[in-house]
């Protein structure tokens, strides 16, 4: 596949622009609800595209990561204690954007016994209350592989579960350190066990010192547990502090992903140097529905 050297970012990889009036405006309603966002913490190269349209991807439990992973901008500190009006103030937020699609995701929080599950669990009954119909996909972390707050959040009745492999399993320990490759796929394996009708979906990067075969093989494991949605994006380095990018691939080598895992069968694929687990991520759910 051809690839180009990562001295200088390519034009195709480049997404930058003034924020619209739209994003401003949701910046504005996150800040008077007391609320993060993903796509802010991350530095999304999409924020101005989904802002504008009135979509976010709400981010519970804070802005302090207690994991570091090597590619992520979230910052790594000492959490704070969990916020019990959160739920609400994220359910008045969905309300006033009149979402049909929620993404909830969280920073991890190996501090709390559940993992910050019940956070997830009563998000997802606070905006279904609020927004009666709504479809809601929760992006996880790993509980460290706990079944029980697997369940209390399958429990809630989500509509999409998500939790993203990232990388390959070579990459694991220095891309996610304290994360664990086949933790996450008996995580999503569990999911099918618990919750035979649910959609599961995970994502991985592209960039970070893989390779083609082992791309290859991750989309493979990800079939054998039964994952119907994936996504698959080019990394971008955040900053300096974060690992640098080893290659990028051009849009045509993100086609040939998307035909490869289409063949493996996957109910829906999202593959494209801008793709992000959550990006359109209402689009994607529903060509996994229909298909």
């Amino acid at each position: 596949m051809t690839t180009v050297a990562p001295a200088r970012l390519p034009e195709w990889a480049r997404k930058a622009g003034p924020l619209a009036p739209g994003a401003r405006a949701m910046r504005v309603l996150l800040r008077d609800h007391q609320l993060n966002t993903v796509c802010e913490e991350a530095r999304c190269p999409n924020l101005g595209e989904c802002f504008s349209r009135g979509t976010a991807t709400f981010m519970l439990l804070g802005d302090r990561c207690t994991r570091r992973c090597g590619y992520c901008s979230v910052s790594t500190a000492k959490p704070l204690a969990p916020d019990p009006e959160e739920p609400l103030r994220v359910a008045e937020a969905a309300a006033r954007l009149r979402l049909r699609y929620v993404v909830l995701t969280s920073v991890a929080r190996d501090d709390l016994r559940d993992g910050g599950a019940g956070a997830f669990a009563a998000t997802v009954r606070a905006v279904r209350r609020a927004l009666p119909g709504v479809r809601i996909e929760v992006l996880t972390p790993d509980f460290r592989g706990d079944p029980s707050s697997l369940a209390a959040v399958l429990g809630a009745g989500p509509d999409v579960f998500n939790h993203n492999i990232e990388t390959v399993p070579r990459l694991f320990p220095r891309v996610r350190a304290q994360g664990d490759y086949a933790r996450s796929l008996r995580l999503l394996a569990e999911v099918k066990r618990q919750a035979p009708g649910r959609v599961t979906k995970s994502g991985l990067m592209v960039g970070l010192g893989e390779d083609d075969p082992e791309i290859a093989a991750v989309l493979r494991d990800l079939r054998a547990v039964g994952v119907d949605i994936v996504t698959l994006g080019q990394y971008l380095r955040p900053s300096r502090e974060h690992l640098p990018v080893h290659r990028y691939v051009p849009p045509e080598g993100f086609r040939r992903y998307a035909q490869s895992a289409r063949d493996l069968g996957f109910s829906a694929v999202y593959s494209g140097v801008f793709v992000r687990s959550s990006f359109h991520a209402e689009e994607v759910a529903l060509g996994a529905a229909s298909s």
